[in-house]
Formats: structure tokens, C-alpha cells, sequence
């Protein structure tokens, strides 16, 4: 577990929570698809565009308080729920 800049825990189910919500609710809609599974790569499916992926890096930077760097943003980072929890995961816990 790793604590945020505002000293709030955030484990990895409070995170993937919170990402799939707004992925659920943000993107999904946007895209014409009604699920997903953690593992799908938002790129291959058509969940994301690069509109979404910036869209995508504002949410995680004011909800999870974290600064991305130009260099992630990398599909190893972004490309997949899987990948975006382990990345955020990562950054909190510094």
C-alpha cells in the first residue's frame, strides 16, 4: 500500500475501483462499447483516442495526485486496466 501527497491509503482495489468507474463512465460511452475486460488494451478495442488519453491522464493526476511524466506515458503504463493500476500503484507509493 502506498500513500498519496494527501496522505490517504489507496490499495489497489480502491484504485481499479475507481479507474473502472471512469472508464466505465467516461470512456466506454464515448467509444460505442459497453464493456471490457482488465486485461483488453484500450487502443486495440477503440476504448480510447488520443483525446482519451489526455482526458484519461487528467483524471488520474487530480483523482490519484500524481504528476505523469511525459516519458510514461507509454502503453505499458496506459494501455489496459491491468497496466494502469500497477502504474498508479507504483507512482502512490513513492
Amino acid at each position: 500500500m502506498g500513500e498519496s501527497e494527501i496522505g490517504v491509503t489507496l490499495d489497489q482495489a480502491t484504485i481499479r475501483a475507481s479507474l473502472r468507474d471512469y472508464i466505465k463512465t467516461s470512456l466506454l460511452p464515448a467509444a460505442g462499447i459497453e464493456s471490457f475486460d482488465d486485461r483488453d488494451s484500450f487502443l486495440e478495442k477503440g476504448i480510447i483516442d488520443s483525446t482519451g488519453v489526455l482526458e484519461l491522464l487528467e483524471f488520474i493526476e487530480s483523482n490519484f495526485r500524481i504528476k505523469v511524466d511525459d516519458e510514461e506515458v507509454v502503453p505499458a503504463n496506459l494501455d489496459s486496466l491491468d497496466n494502469l493500476c500497477a502504474y498508479i500503484h507504483r507512482k502512490v507509493g513513492r
